[in-house]
């Protein structure tokens, strides 16, 4: 056996499959910017604002870290809205609180659901745009967007019907 197959055996020992933060696992065979963007509510801007906020090598494998640096990235994520301006986080001016907040992680999604349903109840304008499923951020709706049904017309039937209908003025 050579040095290096020695080696191996040590170095996956070490390596933590997965890291959770909050709620979630993140892969920890990825490099620390990568697993980070997994994380709802982090993306790949995000993600390198941590990693250098909580002074880790960002191309690091983040299941090789040691747990005083996995505990840095995760205050790093935890207070990420005390730590840049307002406009880099996702949750500005919060409807209830009046709070500027990044949220992460299953968060993202129940927050979402909380307001498009709190739209709904008011019957505001883009509640009542949710509730039919139509764009709700004015987009153009006359050519697309259609759910329901064929687009356009079905020249085979059309082919199909002349046809017929020459055949039966042909047999007459």
């Amino acid at each position: 056996m050579s040095a290096e197959d020695q080696q191996e055996p040590d170095e996956d020992e070490e390596l933590q499959y997965f890291v959770r933060i909050g709620q979630t696992d993140l892969d920890g065979t990825k490099t620390v910017e990568r697993a980070l963007a997994e994380l709802g509510g982090l993306g790949r801007r995000t993600a390198r604002i941590v990693a250098d906020n909580s002074g880790v090598d960002r191309s690091a494998t983040f299941g090789r870290l040691d747990d005083d640096e996995i505990e840095a990235v995760v205050e790093s994520v935890e207070g990420f809205a005390d730590e840049v301006p307002d406009w880099l986080t996702n949750r500005r001016n919060d409807f209830y609180t009046g709070e500027t907040e990044h949220i992460t992680g299953n968060d993202v999604e129940l927050t979402r659901n909380q307001d498009v349903n709190r739209m709904r109840m008011i019957r505001s304008y883009k509640g009542v745009r949710h509730e039919r499923g139509q764009k709700v951020r004015g987009q153009r709706t006359k050519s697309t967007g259609r759910t329901e049904g064929t687009i356009g017309v079905n020249v085979e039937e059309l082919r199909e019907e002349a046809e017929e209908e020459a055949a039966a003025e042909g047999g007459e």
